[in-house]
């Protein structure tokens, strides 16, 4: 987007938000399509994110309009950055707390330096199991439809890498965290398993996507600033 915010929508536009909790990315697009169409009554009108978060998490979702579209499998590729906490001595079955906990463990033996001698273990190239409560397709079916129906789920791990992770504060049983990783990393995973690792529980309690290759949430608009946008007069008047 451009800093003057003159920007065109219907042409093509790569759009930077910070998405809000308890939102989905494609209800995000949802908002701001049905935004452009209500206010220019054009109806055949291409949008679409450039990878998913989770309704739980926060930060930054990149959107791609009109002919932009085309760009948006060069954005999934880049590396991204995120900040959270971990919740120990707990685990929940899809590792954050879209549902509820349904073990407990007795985490005060943990010290200090296991969880940052923890978080070394995870630098690097790893192959990561997805959390079976995912989106990923299973013969044509999502992953967290079959598992919602009790069926089994078979995932192939990721092989994923881990830049960097930083321990920001421990004030037990949370751990708060900076990740930086590669495409296709799932945060939950890393929450499940680094209580595993501690021969304890984990699950993700707080998730913000903060960086997406060069691309910064500092830079990014809320949903509402970009319906803005797509209300203000001159905008209208740009399209006619």
């Amino acid at each position: 987007m451009e800093k003057n915010d003159s920007i065109d929508f219907y042409g093509g536009e790569v759009l930077l938000i910070d998405k809000p909790k308890d939102i989905s990315s494609f209800g995000a697009v949802n908002r701001i399509k049905r935004a452009f169409i209500k206010q220019t009554g054009k109806k055949r009108y291409k949008i679409g994110h450039a990878g998913t978060l989770d309704p739980l998490a926060t930060g930054l979702l990149i959107m791609c309009s009109g002919k932009k579209t085309k760009t948006i499998s060069g954005f999934q590729g880049l590396p991204k950055e995120y900040t959270g906490e971990i919740v120990l001595g707990a685990t929940t079955p899809c590792y954050d707390l879209e549902m509820e906990i349904d073990q407990t463990f007795d985490y005060s033996q943990i010290t200090e330096q296991q969880i940052l001698d923890c978080a070394k273990t995870f630098l690097g190239e790893n192959n990561q199991m997805p959390p079976i409560f995912s989106a990923k397709k299973i013969n044509g079916k999502r992953a967290y439809d079959l598992a919602r129906n009790g069926e089994e789920v078979v995932l192939k791990p990721n092989l994923i890498t881990i830049h960097e992770f930083e321990i920001v504060k421990i004030e037990m049983p949370k751990v708060s965290f900076r990740i930086a990783c590669s495409k296709g990393t799932y945060i939950r995973s890393i929450a499940h398993d680094f209580g595993k690792k501690l021969n304890n529980g984990g699950y993700l309690e707080n998730l913000r996507r903060t960086k997406i290759g060069e691309y910064s949430v500092e830079d990014a608009k809320s949903i509402e600033e970009i319906q803005d946008l797509i209300f203000d007069s001159k905008f209208v008047e740009k399209l006619n």
